[in-house]
């Protein structure tokens, strides 16, 4: 019975074949699908692999766990303790390995439109021998010469590649709050239980985003410090406001029947939600009272104990590595690629409302492949491909970017701490905040951009 499940598999690392799960009870997957997935697999393999990197408890445990561990440092030629395999440098080292082997198969992808091909079946399989590919881009990165030049030269471009990633992923947002309201307004003309729905949730949205901030308001103002968060809490607050009474406008609705109230509650909760991690990331603040210094403007468990620090520090980055993943795996869709061009995607007519609308679409009149025992495969690019490769590689070559700044704290790397990652930098902060602004500029300009450039919405 294991047999032509273990071929299969074999095929599946060492030949063209798709990947799939030895277990037959799997749902059947799409070879589009399955093969994001393993790349995603390898990004959020060698993301994990940084943080370990960036944490000096993981460095501990290793050194008072592992026989012999002195011994083995020297023997690797990785410094006393293995000092060079830890630390912002190392991250730098292996972030760039991982970006060059996006960028050979973004390069090597470029103009593939079938499946058929040599590349494509690159592309979707020979899964053991790019891992090894993979695993040598990382290694080779320790072995670079000029390591300072290097360095300071390699932070400018991730900084510059993880802005484009990170404008990528507000263009995404903006795109995923229009597809929303779109895919359940499509529904309402047949069940007016969707018009229920979008009622509910659009009051749930809301609802968080005042209470945001409102808990901002409390928390993270004080009536002798604090004067930025003021400040940006009021314009940010205002802002969404002024987005949802644009959304509604008559002459919006004029133009885009479809837009509603649901596309600026996503937008206010992401904006609230930015909002809130840029003055989490904010450094400390001082006041005198009575004598004694207090610390003001920060959220309650990062001024408790030890553990609510791990729980904060655990949440935002699955948080970080969740919208990372969504954006890399996301943006490469033929239709995410046309919203991201400020045009109209597909009339209310066209679709189908579904609760879970993000996953798959409608079409699968495809052939199957019954692979032994195990899960079957879909093949669903026989007559094309379904996403652009070389698109899908450089967002993961941009993504790899995303990960060695964010990992290393930006600007602010000097004794940064993975366990530190939510802690004060104002590098983060301005990031963070820009980010709210660029978010909801870009909203804007899909509610306007049929007055500034009619034909072109109408294509």
């Amino acid at each position: 019975m294991c047999t032509p499940c273990c071929l299969s598999q074999l095929a599946c690392c060492c030949g063209s074949a798709a990947c799939s799960c030895c277990c037959s009870c799997c749902p059947k997957i799409k070879q589009s699908t399955g093969t994001r997935i393993m790349y995603a697999l390898y990004f959020l393999l060698v993301t994990i692999i940084c943080a370990i990197m960036m944490s000096p408890t993981v460095e501990q445990e290793m050194r008072n766990n592992i026989p012999f561990y002195s011994d083995l440092c020297e023997k690797l030629n990785a410094g006393e303790n293995c000092k060079t395999l830890v630390g912002y440098s190392a991250v730098y080292k292996v972030c760039f390995g991982m970006a060059c082997f996006f960028f050979f198969f973004f390069i090597f992808t470029l103009r593939v439109n079938n499946s058929t091909g040599c590349r494509a079946a690159i592309h979707n399989g020979f899964w053991l021998l790019k891992f090894i590919g993979l695993v040598a881009c990382c290694a080779a990165g320790f072995f670079l010469p000029e390591e300072e030049t290097f360095l300071e030269v390699w932070r400018y471009v991730g900084a510059v590649g993880g802005f484009i990633f990170l404008l990528i992923q507000l263009m995404l947002l903006v795109e995923f709050a229009h597809r929303w309201n779109t895919n359940w307004s499509s529904g309402v003309k047949y069940n007016r239980l969707w018009y229920a729905a979008l009622a509910l949730v659009t009051l749930v949205l809301f609802s968080v985003a005042v209470g945001a901030v409102a808990f901002m308001g409390l928390f993270y103002t004080h009536p002798e410090a604090c004067l930025l968060n003021k400040i940006f809490l009021g314009i940010n607050a205002s802002l969404c406001l002024i987005v949802s009474l644009l959304a509604i406008s008559p002459f919006i609705q004029k133009l885009q029947p479809t837009s509603g109230l649901l596309q600026p509650a996503v937008i206010s909760v992401y904006v609230m939600y930015l909002t809130f991690s840029a003055f989490s990331s904010k450094p400390k603040e001082m006041v005198e009272k009575d004598g004694v210094n207090m610390t003001v403007c920060v959220f309650p468990f990062n001024s408790g104990t030890e553990s609510d620090k791990k729980i904060v520090t655990i949440v935002g980055t699955i948080i970080l590595f969740g919208c990372v993943l969504y954006s890399c795996l996301t943006s490469t869709t033929r239709r995410s690629s046309a919203a991201l061009r400020v045009c109209r995607n597909s009339e209310p007519e066209t679709e189908r409302a579904r609760c879970c609308f993000c996953f798959g679409d409608d079409t699968d009149d495809y052939d199957e492949e019954k692979t032994g025992s195990g899960q079957n495969v879909v093949y669903d690019e026989r007559e094309g491909t379904i996403y652009s490769y070389a698109y899908f590689h450089f967002v993961f070559f941009l993504g790899s970017l995303y990960v060695m700044m964010t990992v290393t704290n930006w600007f602010h790397y000097d004794d940064h701490k993975i366990e530190k990652l939510l802690e004060g930098s104002w590098s983060v902060f301005w990031i963070k905040m820009a980010s709210c602004w660029v978010c909801l500029i870009l909203y804007m300009w899909t509610l306007i951009a049929p007055m500034v450039c009619p034909k072109r919405f109408e294509a």
